[in-house]
């Protein structure tokens, strides 16, 4: 039950950075696969917590049994703040409540090795589902 979050943090609070939303980001780094097989590629653009990363990586871990190896190739390093239910607009920014990662398309997430294709994709497929963004199974190209 070990969710992803960093020993230390140099601020206790990020900014929500502001972005345009016709501008189309896209990752320039982590877009090919260079561990496992099969990998789990983001299509889309999302903020991934620590909790999402986990529950993918419980899905897949579950599908694989002991065989097979999974690589998380992101980490959820910036905090993200909330402040409690039933409070008046103002007063500050709400307390820190967890950590993540701001995903780029084309990021690849998971990668997994030892297991044949057809489990692979369903393994990753699934995990595809836990996480608030569209994804896209890869595979390495075989020659």
């Amino acid at each position: 039950m070990s969710m992803l979050f960093p020993k230390k943090v140099k601020f206790r609070k990020s900014f929500t950075f502001r972005r345009n939303p016709n501008k189309v980001r896209i990752a320039t780094r982590g877009i090919e696969l260079s561990f496992g097989s099969f990998g789990l590629k983001a299509m889309s653009e999302a903020r991934v917590r620590s909790n999402q990363l986990e529950s993918a990586r419980k899905v897949i871990s579950r599908t694989l049994g002991k065989t097979g190896k999974v690589w998380i190739r992101v980490f959820p390093d910036k905090p993200f703040t909330k402040k409690p239910p039933e409070v008046k607009m103002g007063k500050g920014k709400g307390d820190p409540v967890g950590y993540e990662v701001e995903v780029l398309p084309g990021r690849i997430m998971f990668e997994i090795d030892g297991i044949e294709e057809v489990m692979a994709r369903e393994a990753l497929r699934k995990a595809g589902t836990k996480l608030p963004l569209k994804t896209k199974v890869v595979a390495r190209n075989v020659h």
